[in-house]
């Protein structure tokens, strides 16, 4: 039998944050678009999502962590890949 006793303990502290997010209440569906979807359809279903996160609570916390693990799909914080992507082009250019 393996000994448990010195692996470091739950990390949950740092995805409780996701336990409180409004998205949990909406239709997965709002989030993450269609096969094949475009135009105004991709436009309207992305606003909506926006406008969940725009009130939840956990808005920086989501943002900050489809920013820092790169989330290739999906609404996150408010952001829709195409917003992350920019965001994460502009910040290439910074010299640290």
């Amino acid at each position: 039998m393996a000994d448990n006793s010195r692996l470091p303990g739950a990390f949950s502290h740092l995805w409780d944050w996701q336990l409180r997010g409004l998205c949990r209440e909406a239709d997965n569906a709002l989030f993450f678009h269609p096969l094949g979807e475009r135009g105004a359809a991709q436009v309207a279903r992305e606003e909506a999502a926006k406008a969940v996160c725009a009130d939840c609570p956990v808005r920086l916390e989501c943002r900050r962590h489809a920013l820092q693990t790169r989330e290739p799909y999906g609404v996150w914080g408010g952001l829709t890949e195409d917003d992350r992507q920019r965001l994460l082009a502009d910040r290439s250019h910074i010299v640290a």
